[in-house]
């Protein structure tokens, strides 16, 4: 019953490549440096020189291309063939002929596709695994991806009860929906999540800078997030303690959290795979 429903839910999804798309015509070096310290701010490491990183649904790239320019050999891949070009356009305008960044077309829950990846040091997965349709499944997954010793840095969306059952309903009628019904939804979480953000500025006697520190967390676009969130579909989510102890049982530590304390978004997770004894 459960893989049906599963099926069903993945029969409607978001377009995330497409979105990446567009993000990464605002790409620039200020927004690439900003990855790379997320990267080594959550790692506590200055340099993954010598380190496999494997990026579990890369999205626009810019994690992996962060992680390439820290040093790391790179193995990407994305279930969505817009977000593995992304990834290769990144590829093409920044380490061309480096034979140490490989991009493929993948599944995190095809067993079979993983098994071919390398182990890697870094499991890198933000954002991602609550979209495949089987969070709990993928989440497992991943787990066989990472070396004794290595590190796995997901995000994953907290639960927050009624809402997050209303943005489900939400996230799959936008997909459903023609183009100007999808604006409605846009300008509906523009207001919900950024125009008390706009007030609180205009306070300030400033224009909007929250919309522009935004980049400062992970360099990435508060407008193409917001399409992200609205639209990302499948979608399910999780307490953090859900989290934590699936990966403690797992045989995984846990080495940094930041939860939203109930509100709305990513709880963010690193583990480190303790060595089988």
């Amino acid at each position: 019953m459960a893989d049906d429903e599963n099926k069903k839910s993945a029969e409607v999804r978001f377009a995330f490549g497409s979105n990446w798309t567009e993000f990464l015509r605002k790409l620039n070096d200020e927004r690439i440096q900003e990855a790379e310290k997320s990267i080594q701010d959550k790692l506590k490491l200055e340099s993954l020189a010598g380190l496999i990183f494997v990026d579990a649904g890369s999205g626009s790239g810019l994690f992996s291309l962060a992680a390439k320019r820290l040093g790391a050999a790179v193995h990407s891949f994305d279930y969505d063939i817009q977000s593995v070009e992304c990834t290769r356009e990144l590829k093409r305008r920044f380490f061309a002929d480096d034979e140490q960044w490989i991009i493929q077309q993948g599944s995190v829950l095809d067993s079979d596709f993983l098994a071919s990846l390398p182990r890697a040091d870094v499991v890198y997965s933000w954002g991602v695994l609550h979209h495949t349709g089987a969070m709990w499944q993928a989440l497992e997954n991943v787990t066989a991806l990472v070396k004794d010793d290595g590190f796995l840095f997901i995000s994953i969306y907290n639960d927050q009860g009624l809402e997050s059952r209303f943005w489900t309903w939400i996230k799959k009628r936008y997909n459903q929906s023609p183009f100007f019904i999808r604006w409605a939804f846009l300008g509906i979480a523009w207001i919900r999540y950024w125009f008390p953000a706009l007030i609180h500025d205009l306070r300030r006697g400033r224009l909007f800078p929250s919309w522009y520190e935004y980049t400062k967390e992970r360099g990435m676009s508060p407008w193409h997030d917001l399409v992200d969130w609205v639209g990302g579909y499948p979608f399910e989510v999780a307490m953090p303690h859900e989290i934590v102890n699936f990966y403690i049982e797992r045989g995984f530590n846990l080495i940094h959290l930041h939860t939203l304390c109930g509100g709305s978004g990513c709880n963010e997770y690193v583990f480190k795979k303790t060595p089988a004894r």
